[in-house]
């Protein structure tokens, strides 16, 4: 199938976010129980693009941003849940830090330049490293381990990382996103025109695959 009569759908999401990574294994299952033929690219969105390039204490940013421990533990617990149902095994307490993710979606970036499956696959990979493994996805080093593991040219992407390239875009692309009303992540873009916002169950996003997709086939000329 050419790609133009696919299903594009753009996800914005960032790196760090937990109900991202629910997004993604729902938005898994749902492309394979829908039986649509779907491309998916990977949008940047930096929760917070303060947090310095070092990265801050993730146990102190946490707490303070949910402003007690028993709040925090709450959400937690609720997305550990919801994560073991998908085949997420969150390890929130491994987590020592809380990164800057510009770096991240830079590489997800030129993952993307190498086609929507290793993109795809990076994502994925980041995401577990991060969430299930406690690896700081901020750091370089972590950045092209997770590069090579989906079978990118570590030395490219290490060269790449050392210096600005595609810095400024990524920066444009996220002010893009939040000037388009993206104001929390995920967000998922049915071909440019349509958004499901938030880490919504299977079902929903099979939904609107399927309804997207069968409005799509009626506009086309021959559909």
């Amino acid at each position: 199938m050419t790609e133009a009569k696919m299903l594009r759908i753009d996800v914005v999401s960032d790196v760090v976010c937990p109900w991202c990574y629910l997004g993604q294994k729902r938005l898994d299952e749902a492309i394979a129980a829908s039986g649509v033929a779907v491309s998916v690219a990977w949008r940047p969105y930096q929760l917070d693009p303060t947090i310095p390039a070092e990265g801050l204490d993730r146990k102190a940013y946490m707490e303070a941003k949910f402003g007690d421990k028993e709040r925090l533990q709450q959400a937690h617990l609720r997305l550990t849940e919801m994560g073991a149902a998908v085949g997420i095994d969150f390890d929130f307490d491994a987590i020592a830090v809380s990164p800057n993710t510009l770096d991240a979606h830079r590489t997800i970036r030129w993952a993307g330049g190498q086609g929507e499956d290793v993109q795809n696959e990076l994502v994925r990979q980041l995401f577990r490293f991060y969430f299930e493994l406690g690896r700081n996805v901020g750091d370089r080093t972590v950045l092209a381990d997770a590069a090579e593991q989906v079978g990118m040219d570590r030395a490219v992407v290490e060269t790449l990382l050392s210096g600005d390239a595609d810095r400024e875009a990524v920066l444009d692309e996220a002010s893009t996103a939040s000037r388009m009303g993206v104001t929390g992540v995920p967000c998922f873009l049915f071909e440019g025109k349509y958004a499901v916002m938030g880490a919504q169950e299977t079902s929903v996003l099979v939904d609107a695959i399927r309804q997207i997709a069968g409005a799509k086939k009626l506009g086309e000329p021959n559909g």
